[in-house]
């Protein structure tokens, strides 16, 4: 239990996607411009992180890895056709779900939802999970069990979305502040971004 919870915060705050990775930025710049349009987008990339990641551990494990269901066979080059296949399926059921039960979502959205896809982030997650799978076990990054990969998903889910989040909010407000004309835009994103990362440097030496 104390491995789950280190692995659970240490995704959230010290290998967060957004700022200690970098990868979801095309979504994360795009789509942060209001509170409900971002909030929406975090649980769907939360979802397919979570739906996506265990089932790509027990590919790799029982699949690809030597030693599982075809004997000695290494596989581990087929690792990102079949990562991607499994996230593009699920991909399309939540493309599915919001235009169906929210519309008006799913326009805000408009075609970065398809492209969670292909968003680095959610691939991102398997590739970890594939390198944290040879760790030590007395190392608290190590993903050990589908348990453990379900924990890590959700953490990196929540951190992503409490990143576009937090950036969105930011931005609604910075629609009534005295932004300097050559920063307006994307120029002040990149700068609030980039302080935000720099804050989120103090949880880099966290142990739990």
């Amino acid at each position: 239990m104390e491995h789950a919870l280190s692995l659970f915060v240490r995704s959230i705050f010290v290998d967060n996607m957004i700022f200690a990775q970098f990868l979801g930025m095309c979504s994360y710049l795009a789509v942060s411009k209001n509170v409900k349009t971002s909030f929406g987008l975090g649980i769907a990339v939360t979802f397919v992180l979570v739906a996506t990641l265990p089932i790509n551990y027990l590919l790799q494990v029982h699949v690809l890895q030597p030693g599982g269901i075809f004997g000695d066979m290494d596989l581990t080059f087929l690792s990102f056709i079949l990562f991607i296949a499994v996230i593009a399926a699920f991909t399309q059921l939540v493309e599915m779900v919001v235009e169906r039960f929210s519309p008006s979502l799913y326009s805000a959205l408009g075609i970065f939802l398809p492209l969670i896809a292909v968003n680095c982030a959610i691939l991102g997650g398997s590739l970890f999970m594939q390198q944290r799978i040879n760790y030590s076990p007395d190392d608290t990054r190590a993903i050990l069990s589908v348990w453990d990969s379900i924990v890590y998903a959700l953490g990196a889910g929540l951190g992503w979305m409490m990143s576009i989040v937090a950036l969105s909010a930011i931005r609604e407000k910075m629609e009534f502040s005295n932004v300097p004309k050559p920063l307006q835009g994307l120029g002040i994103v990149f700068i609030t971004t980039g302080l935000m990362a720099m804050a989120f440097m103090c949880f880099s030496g966290l142990k739990i």
